[in-house]
């Protein structure tokens, strides 16, 4: 058995601060009078919006499946007093802002892949928010430091390489149901076409 990287998600309790992950695709944060903040977070598919749900109350926040009139799934919480920090952490002059010390480790990771994660070709994909682009530069970088250097395609982050692609899917562990084994990270895309 190979040995767990020490910022693996499997190495590490879940815990609140894994939501950056979100903020790095399309998550949002709304404050509400300075005292709480909610999570919204448009999804694609409803095995995505459901493993949501789980991943969020293993870290002790209640979110509910949400499906507009369009049929866009997705995920909401409760306003809450323990996501205030993290919306200041994200938010410049009321719009969505990449802190500049923003460190990725396995948890963040897991919780990115679970909400935007994807093959293209032999790459994965790691969606952005298309409506916050002044984030990519600073996710970058903050990906580069977790030791996955990408490159940017459209709104979202391409991881290529054996090596690289080895070490998301190390960090992130395993898939949370089989719906997820198709979008999920292993060293190469073989797993995608099976």
């Amino acid at each position: 058995m190979a040995q767990l990287s020490f910022y693996s998600a499997e190495a590490n309790r879940p815990h609140a601060g894994d939501l950056a992950g979100l903020l790095c695709c399309r998550g949002q944060l709304a404050e509400f009078g300075r005292t709480a903040a909610r999570l919204t977070l448009p999804l694609e598919q409803p095995w995505r919006a459901r493993a949501m749900v789980r991943a969020l109350a293993e870290r002790g926040i209640e979110a509910t499946h949400t499906v507009t009139e369009e049929g866009q799934h997705g995920v909401r919480t409760a306003f809450r007093a323990d996501l205030l920090s993290l919306a200041e952490e994200w938010t410049k002059e009321g719009e969505k802002f990449a802190p500049s010390g923003l460190t990725l480790d396995g948890g963040a990771l897991r919780l990115w892949v679970l909400a935007a994660g994807g093959w293209l070709a032999e790459s994965y994909l790691l969606g952005l928010d298309p409506d916050a682009p002044d984030t990519y530069d600073t996710v970058r970088g903050a990906l580069g430091n977790a030791g996955l250097p990408a490159t940017l395609h459209g709104a979202g982050l391409r991881i290529s390489g054996r090596r690289r692609l080895g070490r998301l899917a190390e960090l992130v562990g395993r898939p949370p149901s089989g719906d997820a084994e198709a979008d999920w990270p292993v060293v190469s895309g073989v797993r995608r076409s099976a």
